[in-house]
């Protein structure tokens, strides 16, 4: 019996086009530490699939017909937890890119990057973390920093002053209640889920200067 450490990490690979899931599957075959378990050619069999195989990592295409990635990365989630899901698209938009991590993807990276990513997005993923090559990252803190309003800045530099609700509400002239809602709209576009950490990636992406 194999030990943990030795083990090869199992990959389910999601692919409508033939020629593409070939590709991934032989790159993923080639590595010393991978092996592809399952390969799937519709959104309608996946979770049939990992039931079986209860893989270690999906590599997933985002648009196919009938069920899309994000809908599948949803039901995965929803039935079977912290599955480790690593989109794979010809769609780099930072809407894509968006919707798929909002659903619970753990990584994503556009078909015709160099394989290197694939295989280090893989790895990354299944050790427990998060991939997002670089001009992917870029693409998401583009798309949140427009998201960002004015109004959404002002609270956050209130908040970094450490004003309750209620003191930013004096402050700005508004009803607390829509301070509540302003914080909530933060919080869901910074992917954050509480202050702090609002404060931390606002001051890591430039939304926010401290004096």
């Amino acid at each position: 019996m194999k030990s943990t450490a030795n083990r090869k990490i199992r990959l389910m690979v999601v692919e409508d086009h033939v020629l593409v899931r070939m590709g991934l599957v032989a790159a993923a075959n080639n590595e010393p530490d991978m092996e592809v378990v399952a390969e799937v050619e519709d959104g309608k069999h996946v979770i049939d699939a990992f039931r079986a195989h209860q893989v270690d990592v999906v590599v997933l295409d985002l648009r196919m017909p009938g069920i899309d990635g994000v809908e599948i990365t949803r039901a995965l989630r929803g039935q079977f937890g912290a599955v480790r899901i690593l989109v794979v698209s010809s769609y780099g938009g930072g809407d894509d890119i968006a919707r798929a991590m909002q659903a619970g993807a753990s990584g994503y990276i556009v078909k015709g990057m160099a394989l290197e990513h694939l295989l280090e997005g893989i790895r990354k993923i299944h050790a427990g973390g998060q991939y997002l090559p670089p001009e992917i990252s870029s693409r998401m803190v583009e798309r949140m920093d427009s998201e960002i309003s004015a109004r959404e800045v002002e609270v956050l530099r209130l908040i970094a002053k450490g004003k309750s609700n209620k003191e930013i509400a004096s402050h700005l002239g508004i009803v607390e209640g829509t301070v509540k809602a302003h914080l909530a709209n933060i919080f869901s576009k910074l992917g954050a889920v509480d202050r702090a950490q609002a404060m931390a990636i606002a001051i890591q992406r430039h939304i926010l200067q401290l004096d």
